[in-house]
């Protein structure tokens, strides 16, 4: 499996971008994907993930009523939309899969990871 995550970049605050992850390697809808974060001198952090088929979605409470999670199974491709962002949002964000059901926030239960992308956001 591999997991290709893009679209970091530097915003404003309040701005908005979207984060995208291309999967690879494996029937797509056998995994659930999540977003992750990790900020300089912090351990890494779930922000939202999405079940097999897009109908049930999981959020850190930092980021709910702001960020989206959603997929599109037939491009095998997991969408993060971020608005409303705030400068502690500034982080790499890994996207990883997990065959596991369920509510999934332990890194530890993620099989397969991205590189990571940087979202930089600006006061």
């Amino acid at each position: 499996v591999q997991l290709q995550a893009s679209g970091g970049g530097l915003v404003q605050a309040g701005g908005s971008l979207r984060l995208s992850c291309a999967f690879s390697g494996r029937t797509f809808s056998d995994y659930a994907i999540a977003w992750f974060r990790q900020a300089p001198g912090k351990e890494r952090e779930f922000v939202a993930s999405i079940n097999w088929s897009g109908g049930s979605t999981y959020y850190a409470d930092s980021v709910k009523g702001r960020f989206t999670i959603s997929r599109d199974n037939a491009k095998n491709t997991v969408y993060l939309q971020m608005n409303s962002l705030k400068p502690e949002d500034t982080a790499v964000y890994y996207c990883a899969g997990t065959v596991y059901r369920g509510e999934v926030r332990n890194t530890l239960l993620y099989n397969y990871w991205g590189q990571g992308t940087l979202v930089t956001v600006s006061s």
